[in-house]
């Protein structure tokens, strides 16, 4: 099968940008293309696009990946000040303006995550070091694409996002997709690990790492059912299943395949654990009010149902126990985004340090 090329996120595109952006108000004129260096590791080398008020722009590059962004025009423009400074960011044309809780980014922002900002104000400080300035970031065109995708239901509202955790843009057709995960997974077994914990992505393993994981990560993205008839195929016989309250609340519902276009079920699921364990009515309205997972979360907290975690960990438990037709030990944690515990389906599940 022929290897997918890769591509760069828009976090990389607004980054590299602002860097032209810099180096054209330093030098005195436009570079043609900068090199970045992204968190992924590999380095960047877009082509830059002057505009006549000084702000540059980057064609995103999506590789073989069907991203909604693919061939958009991603926008920066840094206004340096005189003075010593944070580096304060805005959302321009087709950015999206955070209006709910429970995202990585306060309400009001532009919805520009936290590691293109870190990747934007590095490009700055590179070249203008201390000095203050404001960074307007846009994606022409993006109020309109925004609105094909989940932004509107996430409390993302009037545009895009600026994402990315590594900078890299990494192809997910389905099939190229499995067969990636499932060579992780092979390899694993092979290697005699019989032992694996799995989670959904970047965060969900670093959660693992710091809560002191000794047995092998593998993640598995959306594909938990996929993985799961994988690892009973490939003879695993223990499994720590770990992450988000919104992808774990999925599997507590039988949802076997966890992104947004093919199910949800997250309410109804804590709902459901809710009402059995007698919460109020107003409770499980509010939670059916928010929109995301996190917000939930404080609600639940707020009213003392903390709990309620634990039984969907064991819930989730239960249905991948099954799809397993009982083969495979399983034991589930919920975690946070800072590797807190919110629930679990055992007191100390194996494979985390004693």
């Amino acid at each position: 099968m022929k290897k997918l090329r890769e591509g760069f996120t828009t976090g990389s595109c607004a980054a590299a940008a602002a860097l032209a952006c810099c180096l054209w108000q330093r030098d005195g004129a436009c570079p043609e293309a900068v090199e970045l260096e992204v968190p992924g590791g590999k380095v960047y080398r877009p082509q830059i696009i002057p505009h006549e008020d000084g702000s540059c722009g980057i064609i995103k590059d999506s590789g073989d990946d069907p991203d909604i962004t693919k061939g958009m025009e991603v926008i920066s423009r840094v206004d340096v000040s005189q003075e010593d400074g944070p580096i304060v960011f805005r959302g321009g044309d087709g950015i999206g303006t955070i209006t709910q809780k429970g995202l990585k980014i306060p309400v009001g922002e532009p919805a520009i995550n936290p590691v293109p900002r870190e990747m934007i104000e590095a490009a700055v400080r590179s070249v203008f070091g201390s000095k203050g300035a404001t960074v307007t970031v846009s994606i022409p065109g993006g109020t309109e694409i925004a609105k094909k995708t989940f932004n509107p239901r996430l409390g993302i509202e009037g545009g895009l996002s600026v994402l990315g955790t590594t900078g890299i843009l990494r192809p997910m057709s389905l099939e190229a997709l499995r067969d990636s995960l499932y060579v992780e997974l092979k390899m694993r077994a092979e290697q005699g690990h019989k032992h694996l914990a799995f989670t959904f992505g970047n965060q969900g393993e670093s959660a693992l790492h710091a809560l002191g994981c000794q047995i092998p990560v593998v993640q598995v993205s959306n594909e938990i059912g996929f993985m799961l008839d994988s690892a009973r195929e490939l003879g695993i016989e223990y499994l720590l299943v770990s992450g988000h309250p919104g992808k774990m609340a999925k599997i507590a519902a039988g949802v076997m395949q966890t992104h947004s276009h093919t199910a949800d079920g997250r309410r109804e699921a804590i709902i459901t654990h809710l009402a059995l364990m007698g919460a109020p009515k107003t409770l499980c309205e509010q939670v059916y009010s928010c929109v995301t997972t996190d917000s939930a979360a404080e609600f639940i907290h707020a009213a003392g149902f903390d709990s309620v975690w634990d039984r969907i960990a064991i819930a989730a438990k239960e249905y991948m126990t099954f799809r397993v037709r009982e083969e495979i030990e399983i034991e589930t944690m919920v975690t946070d985004y800072e590797a807190h515990v919110m629930g679990k389906s055992a007191e100390r599940p194996k494979g985390l340090e004693t």
